[in-house]
């Protein structure tokens, strides 16, 4: 099941600011190749994955709960081309009161995806890992909850929205936005990190952040913004204004669609159909024309 890309893909989009994206078991394989007098050599790719939530119990929504993430760590080192790095967008466990159990889940999370190929591994916590002790624990294995890395010309976010248990960003943190960004080139190009939507996908569920509106203000500012996210454990795809919004699908089970039914409750499992709704997916983007060709790829071929 391994995505196999190669260096001709790679050279398709330099040159045109596009975005590719391709998630494996709820993993996100992004590829930007940047306007602007560039080389081939400037190339590259990462990989995005989501809401593994290690520790989780339910067979009803998934039996194999500790084999998935292993599962996606072989699918990740089994890339033809290895990402120039991998980032987690937040839920690395499931919650628990228990602080104890807390550390120790983050631990066994840490102990897994060490044995990646990929040096450059980069994460952030979820509400299920930081709304209990605001990402204390999250921050003794992993450091700072929010920070901003540059890599090849691009400019990455990466922002916490969860570490508050109001699911806000807040002044602090929006404030540091406005700074960090103020110093880029108004055509930097910019991807930015979340875990909760930055927008208001279905509040109900808590599929918001409180003052994310605030965020989307500061970052249409800039015209070359791309948002990658987490939380609703599936593929959604958003715009505001000229913003791009793309969801990646969780690494323990699907969620049904926003406000599709009473309650937000797991997709039961289906044995008939194991691992529906963790498949893989491509998407290749020319941001701008806000084109996206989408491919949906099931776990298992048959």
């Amino acid at each position: 099941m391994a995505l196999h890309i190669n260096r001709r893909d790679f050279l398709k989009f330099a040159g045109i600011g596009g975005v590719v994206v391709a998630s494996g078991l709820g993993c996100s394989t992004t590829r930007s190749g940047i306007a602007g007098g560039m080389s081939n050599n400037d190339d590259f790719y990462f990989v995005q994955l989501s809401d593994t939530h290690w520790g989780f119990t339910g067979p009803e929504a998934n039996p194999d709960p500790t084999g998935t993430l292993p599962k996606a760590v072989a699918a990740a080192n089994e890339l033809t081309t290895q990402p120039d790095f991998i980032v987690f967008t937040g839920d690395l466990t499931h919650t628990t009161e228990d602080p104890k159990d807390r550390r120790r889940r983050l631990g066994e999370f840490k102990e897994i995806v060490s044995r990646l190929k990929v040096q450059d591994v980069r994460f952030m916590p979820g509400e299920h890992d930081g709304s209990l002790d605001q990402s204390k624990a999250f921050q003794e294995f992993f450091g700072p909850t929010h920070y901003t890395f540059d890599h090849k010309g691009v400019h990455f976010i990466v922002l916490d929205n969860v570490s508050d248990p109001r699911a806000r960003l807040g002044d602090e943190q929006l404030q540091w936005l406005q700074a960090d960004l103020s110093k880029q080139n108004p055509n930097s190009k910019v991807v930015v990190f979340t875990h909760r939507p930055l927008f208001d996908l279905y509040p109900q569920w808590d599929w918001a952040t409180a003052d994310g509106a605030q965020a989307t203000k500061i970052l249409l500012q800039h015209p070359n913004v791309t948002v990658f996210y987490g939380h609703i454990h599936q593929e959604n795809h958003h715009m505001t204004g000229h913003i791009a919004h793309h969801a990646a699908k969780s690494l323990i089970f699907p969620l049904p669609a926003p406000g599709s039914q009473p309650k937000r409750a797991p997709v039961p499992w289906d044995a008939a159909a194991p691992y529906k709704g963790l498949g893989f997916r491509e998407v290749e983007a020319e941001l701008k024309q806000a084109k996206y060709e989408i491919t949906e790829f099931p776990v298992v071929r048959s």
